[in-house]
């Protein structure tokens, strides 16, 4: 674990980054590191442009014009990491929950092989949680090859699908149609896992806050789960 000290010089960076980025930061950032995932738990994040647009339901302009920002900042955010914190990132992802104003990024490390480092742990409820994902994957587009889990903190919760792309994706990634795609995921798995009732009562906490993402290439994706385990 790095130090606090770390973790909210970390915080700081990025939200100067994303401020200078859209003209406005978030209200705090909550940065968690257990090697090899970096989480950082961002809230309070919409700028006025983006707030008329949220009331006239543009969420994919909103979205759209985060997703060719963030192509900018990444690289920026990685070099940072690696410099500040040691942490080669191989593999990075975020996703925004725009009807509450927050937002996730999570970076994982490569190992010297640069193959992700692979690690779990084990935490109440993880046999069921796996087994839902599962089916919420199946019923959206396929069943995992593989799920994995890891408790960054008693807050943060990341789920890692490997092989979850059908044919039609992979062909819509190769003749160039990648963002659309990840447009109508985002949208089609997020109903699926915001209106689940069970990831609750498995995990005997209260979820504030789920996020999605996926590397096509790597045919992989990242679920993130903010977690209040007082309640």
């Amino acid at each position: 674990m790095l130090d606090k000290q770390a973790q909210t010089e970390i915080a700081s960076y990025v939200g100067r980054l994303l401020r200078d980025s859209f003209g406005k930061g978030p209200q705090s950032i909550f940065v968690s590191i257990n090697r090899p995932f970096v989480v950082l738990y961002l809230k309070h994040f919409l700028s006025p442009t983006e707030k008329i647009l949220l009331h006239q339901d543009q969420i994919h302009s909103i979205q759209s014009t985060r997703d060719l920002l963030m192509k900018s900042l990444i690289p920026e955010i990685k070099a940072y990491l690696l410099v500040f914190a040691g942490m080669k990132i191989g593999e990075f992802y975020y996703d925004w929950g725009l009807h509450n104003h927050s937002g996730v990024m999570v970076g994982i490390e490569s190992g010297d092989d640069d193959e992700p480092i692979s690690l779990e742990s084990d935490y109440t409820g993880k046999e069921e949680l796996h087994r839902e994902i599962s089916t919420i994957s199946q019923q959206v587009e396929k069943k995992p090859d593989e799920v994995h889990s890891f408790l960054i903190n008693e807050r943060n919760l990341v789920v890692i699908r490997n092989g979850i792309l059908i044919s039609i994706e992979k062909e819509l990634i190769r003749i160039g149609h990648e963002e659309s795609l990840r447009l109508a995921k985002r949208n089609l798995e997020k109903s699926h896992l915001h209106n689940n009732g069970h990831f609750q009562s498995f995990l005997n906490a209260k979820i504030n806050d789920v996020f999605v993402d996926w590397d096509f290439h790597l045919d992989k994706s990242v679920i993130v789960f903010i977690l209040n385990p007082g309640q």
